[in-house]
């Protein structure tokens, strides 16, 4: 198996576990009562942070595939291409569920219910499943767990003494769990603002994280390639290599 497709195999096993247990609660509670007790609790400090924190799944990844470009154009490219499969994907599902936000579901079913918006908040009325924010949120951070596990393998010395292996072993899953509660406050954030109900985020979650899985198995004919591990500190390296060479030689 490629190293890319084995660091994603934990992600996605605590993503599967997720989506079952929250499938269950999705087919067992009502859709209104389950949304009401989920977005039940607002604070002051919780609207300030779910109001930013839900654009990570917005522009927040151009500017990570940006930063990728200082690693590799290959990672960064994959990325790019994962967030726009994912989300184009996950417009077409919108479109042929046709499901009513909770702003407007609420609005016709259960007039007589106020709920906790957030100010500055505008909401959304239509196309509710799945959520596409949390398509974005489970797709990045799963790739983000690929990636910082490559990171951690490549400084990590075959040669070491089987403690600092655990040690390592230890620390790949500390960054599976620590991406994937990032992916999962995202999704919970669409909930918090109004704007999903849980079933729209059990989409997002399976599609984000299988779309990203599936795109995986292209790496293995992909990272060898010169363009793949290019970065654009090579390009300064070039350059300045090249202005060394043409520069004058001095007179004697």
């Amino acid at each position: 198996m490629h190293p890319s497709v084995k660091n994603s195999i934990p992600f996605l096993i605590v993503s599967f576990v997720f989506c079952v247990a929250l499938g269950i609660c999705v087919a067992h509670y009502d859709k209104a009562a389950m949304h009401l007790w989920l977005n039940g609790t607002h604070t002051q400090a919780g609207d300030f942070f779910f109001q930013y924190y839900t654009y990570v799944g917005e522009w927040v990844p151009y500017v990570i595939v940006a930063l990728l470009l200082f690693y590799k154009a290959g990672w960064a490219s994959f990325l790019l291409v994962d967030v726009l499969v994912s989300g184009g994907l996950g417009q077409i599902v919108k479109y042929i569920a046709d499901t009513d936000r909770p702003y407007m579901f609420f609005a016709k079913h259960y007039p007589d219910i106020r709920l906790q918006l957030v100010d500055g908040v505008e909401m959304s009325k239509w196309y509710s499943f799945p959520s596409g924010h949390t398509t974005t949120f489970f797709a990045l951070f799963m790739t983000l767990t690929v990636i910082f596990c490559e990171i951690a393998r490549k400084n990590t010395s075959s040669a070491r003494q089987s403690a600092d292996s655990r040690s390592t072993l230890a620390g790949l899953y500390g960054i599976t769990i620590i991406c994937f509660l990032l992916a999962v406050l995202g999704g919970y954030s669409r909930i918090y603002l109004n704007q999903h109900f849980a079933e729209d985020i059990l989409g997002g979650a399976i599609l984000g994280t299988l779309t990203t899985f599936a795109l995986l198995f292209a790496v293995p004919k992909l990272d060898k390639t010169a363009f793949w591990n290019w970065n654009l500190l090579q390009l300064k390296q070039n350059t300045n290599e090249k202005g060394e060479k043409e520069a004058p030689k001095e007179k004697k």
